[in-house]
């Protein structure tokens, strides 16, 4: 199973002035051709590009909502990301969790535990405690 780790980045909103650039288009691609070749040099993979609604603050309480147009790479996680840190062959992998606008990778000491789908929370299937809490305490 190959795992991946993702970076997104917001798109450019303005083309990027150069030699034989001189529409609007053609600056724009420059300046999204730039942020790919950079990206791609650093070992990301263009993946998709989305656009994601943003709420934003207006005066004391109202508030609108943009959107944001963002750029989605990827880049498949090393052996030494993958690897388990824990010594014994019988490890369990990592875990990947996300930070930001980025994926980490924790050991399993560090995560929580899997939950079953559909497995009670330890309070789902617990029977209700009756009587107010000080009256708990006062019995103990």
């Amino acid at each position: 199973m190959q795992r991946f780790q993702y970076k997104v980045i917001p798109a450019p909103r303005r083309g990027e002035k150069a030699k034989g650039a001189k529409t609007t288009e053609d600056r724009f691609a420059v300046a999204l051709t730039q942020i790919m070749n950079e990206m791609g040099a650093e070992g990301w993979e263009y993946l998709r590009a989305d656009t994601l609604p943003c709420d934003e603050r207006v005066g004391l309480t109202g508030s609108k909502t943009t959107y944001q147009n963002m750029l989605v790479f990827r880049r498949p996680l090393s052996l030494e990301e993958i690897a388990p840190q824990a010594e014994g062959a019988g490890a369990t992998p990592p875990v990947v969790q996300p930070t930001g606008s980025a994926l980490r990778v924790v050991s399993t000491a560090e995560a929580p535990p899997p939950r079953a789908l559909g497995a009670a929370t330890p309070t789902e299937g617990a029977a209700p405690k009756l009587g107010a809490p000080w009256q708990e305490r006062a019995a103990e």
